[in-house]
């Protein structure tokens, strides 16, 4: 069955699909951020050490990624509204898609535009706690829809690079 609104189409064979991952995405982002900011005690110090290489750290991010383009705590509905935007356009491109890989990928970018999204919309910011670092270099501060949009994004381009989305014609 296809949904279709003022000629677009809002479901696909594949949009089940991927809206379990999306919806698996949001609710593993969400989960573990309420878990961290309710259930970790951060100290003065704002860190808690897990392993040799991982300390989950409590940063509000205002701006998009590295805190790029930051908003301030007046601007949140910037960010949000084209988290929402992004949101919205990639349910359409999955409307479309006929290969599972493309539909994950688009479900893992829906998940974690949204979960950013509801952080902006709840807390003025996005909750960040996941910091990786090893011999002295420390990755950006991240949480687990920043990891669903980078592995929907990497699922893309494996998918245009080797998988079926970039066949030539023969």
């Amino acid at each position: 069955m296809k949904l279709r609104l003022a000629g677009l189409r809002l479901t696909g064979p594949l949009s089940l699909y991927g809206g379990a991952f999306a919806l698996a995405a949001l609710m593993i982002d969400q989960a573990s951020k309420l878990a961290v900011l309710h259930g970790v005690d951060f100290g003065d110090a704002g860190i808690v050490r897990i392993l040799p290489v991982l300390d989950f750290v409590r940063a509000w991010n205002t701006g998009i990624s590295y805190g790029l383009f930051s908003q301030g705590a007046d601007g949140w509905w910037v960010l949000g509204g084209l988290k929402l935007a992004a949101a919205v356009l990639f349910w359409f491109w999955l409307a479309r898609v006929d290969r599972r890989i493309e539909a994950a990928a688009l479900g893992l970018l829906i998940g974690g535009a949204l979960g950013n999204a509801i952080d902006r919309l709840a807390y003025g910011a996005v909750f960040d706690f996941v910091s990786l670092h090893a011999f002295g270099f420390y990755w950006y501060v991240f949480n687990l829809s920043d990891v669903a949009i980078v592995a929907g994004v990497g699922l893309l381009l494996y998918d245009s690079f080797l998988g079926g989305a970039a066949k030539l014609p023969s």
